[in-house]
């Protein structure tokens, strides 16, 4: 595993042992990045389910101001922090050591409205998705800003989930991205 481009372009990172981790692959982070373009330069980008971080990291690579990690597995969090000492990227990154849900209700974790969301939910647990959605307040995400989950191609998401409906699905191989369009308004559920 290593950062495609950006300013740690070819720096080598720190995978996890085993198979109870599955960080999103280069091909696919490659995928993400080209389809978010220029909007990662200067964002705030907010990494569920980060894992080893590959993704934030690339994003903070790209240029993206701040990353948000939240991750909840203790192995996953140590392999994280490794990863952003070996980077020297701690200080343009925040992580939260919790479930995705607990972070979402904690508005004072925010920070300011994110810009960009990446969402990689364990493919076994889809009820983690319109959970999720739900726990969306206003203020987590900016005017236009870009949401997208990873999940297993042979997942099919529904094409609207209480205020996100997706735009587009890239699908690479067995994983799939799926861009979606949200209304930053309040929910029925706020």
């Amino acid at each position: 595993m290593r950062v495609i481009a950006g300013s740690h372009r070819g720096r080598r990172l720190c995978g996890p042992q085993g198979t109870v981790l599955r960080p999103t692959s280069d091909k696919v982070r490659a995928a993400l990045f080209s389809i978010l373009g220029t909007q990662v330069s200067e964002c705030r980008f907010l990494d569920l389910y980060a894992g080893t971080g590959a993704v934030g990291i690339e994003a903070l690579s790209r240029g993206a101001s701040t990353v948000t990690f939240v991750e909840s597995d203790p192995m996953a969090v140590h392999l994280l922090q490794k990863n952003l000492r070996t980077c020297q990227l701690l200080d343009r990154a925040r992580v939260h050591a919790v479930k995705t849900a607990d972070f979402l209700e904690r508005e004072d974790w925010w920070g300011a409205s994110y810009d960009i969301l990446f969402a990689d939910p364990p493919y076994a647990a889809l009820d983690e998705l319109p959970v999720m959605i739900r726990s969306w307040r206003p203020g987590l995400l900016s005017e236009h800003a870009s949401v997208v989950f990873e999940q297993d191609s042979r997942t099919e998401l529904p094409a609207t989930i209480d205020h996100a409906t997706i735009v587009r699905r890239y699908r690479y191989g067995d994983t799939t991205l799926h861009l979606f369009a949200v209304t930053t308004e309040a929910s029925p559920a706020s």
